[in-house]
């Protein structure tokens, strides 16, 4: 999948509107189309969207876009993928106002996850939608999610900056922080939600932000700074009645593994066997960094409430408190990518680098 950073091209609109909006489509069911011929869905070439979403005229901005080819279901995207959305949003960081991702809704809170700490110092709105129907459907989602994330994109808030100044999801009628969100259907148009923290905006006949949930980083005169480097040597291991000393082991004692997520039940119990809490201590004490994150969508890790999980705590597991999974293991990536030690790692966890986690 390769993109051209130095022409990205300019949709047919009036040159003295404004601001500038650039679309990075990336693949995904948005943007589809019937094949009048063959009735089968095929990709369709963007430089060509008012064809298609003719709504697009009556909006007052320059909307140009980037390709990337081919385009990418997204059960395929990598941390190769995520770095080239985040350098085609860097090498094009101070001519547009606003960005739109076009992204699949399979794995889209994973790549907003990690565009959020891949993007150091953002100021301007990272907006990423999709569609569960596609945009050249009779009753497509898609259209409305694009027109109202480019919308987004271009909000300004009562001091003239960028209204949204973080990554996040606008899917049908809510805007959300993009570390904060969770795929919830894949049957409904209502797909995402952000179950730890409050929407930032709500769209009905106006959209309605909630400036005091929206992000903001601190003051500073620092330009904006991708790590492009993202450490796959990590995992999930997801809990189950019945998970045997034999699996556990072999999981745990994965060559090269750096960072491994532990997904518990309820607020961040486990199992209380001998060899299971040995098992987890040995593996910590060996310098492999364990992140405690609740199998529970609502609600997240309190270690002190159980005796289950105090038992696991007193291992040394740091606490993910209430992060989603997928902001739990793209953050690993982040850290370890960022050439931190194991304890650097840990006390990173610890805090909230872009509003990922309520400390």
């Amino acid at each position: 999948m390769q993109y051209n950073p130095l022409t990205p091209r300019l949709l047919t609109m009036n040159s003295e509107r404004k601001p500038n909006i650039l679309i990075v489509y990336t693949g995904g069911t948005i943007g589809m189309i019937e094949n009048p011929e063959t009735k089968s869905l095929q990709p369709f070439d963007f430089s060509h969207l008012i064809d298609n979403v003719p709504k697009i005229k009556k909006l007052n901005f320059d909307i140009d876009n980037i390709q990337f080819h081919p385009p990418l279901d997204s059960s395929n995207i990598n941390p190769s993928h995520w770095d080239e959305i985040a350098s085609s949003i860097a090498d094009n960081y101070e001519r547009y106002d606003g960005f739109v991702v076009l992204h699949g809704t399979d794995t889209m809170a994973y790549t907003a996850s990690a565009l959020s700490f891949m993007l150091e110092n953002l100021r301007k709105p990272v907006i990423i939608t999709g569609s569960q129907l596609p945009i050249g459907e009779v009753r497509t989602d898609g259209e409305e999610n694009l027109i109202t994330a480019i919308q987004i994109a271009a909000a300004r808030a009562a001091d003239g900056q960028p209204m949204v100044q973080e990554v996040a999801i606008l899917f049908e009628d809510y805007l959300w922080r993009g570390n904060r969100s969770t795929k919830m259907s894949a049957d409904y148009f209502n797909a995402f939600k952000s179950n730890n923290y409050p929407y930032l905006a709500k769209i009905g006949l106006g959209i309605h932000f909630r400036e005091e949930m929206l992000w903001r980083e601190t003051p500073s005169d620092e330009p904006l700074r991708v790590q492009t480097k993202m450490d796959c040597n990590v995992m999930f291991i997801h809990l189950f009645p019945g998970i045997t000393e034999r699996t556990l082991r072999h999981l745990l004692d994965t060559p090269g593994i750096k960072g491994i997520v532990l997904k518990t039940y309820g607020a961040g119990n486990a199992l209380t066997d001998k060899w299971f809490v040995d098992l987890i201590r040995e593996t910590i004490e060996r310098g492999v960094v364990m992140l405690n994150v609740s199998q529970c969508v609502n609600g997240g890790v309190h270690s002190e409430r159980y005796m289950t999980g105090n038992a696991l705590s007193a291992t040394g597991i740091v606490s993910g408190d209430d992060m989603t999974s997928e902001a739990a293991i793209t953050k690993l990536m982040y850290l370890f990518g960022a050439g931190l030690s194991p304890e650097e790692v840990k006390s990173a966890l610890r805090r909230s680098l872009r509003g990922e986690i309520s400390i």
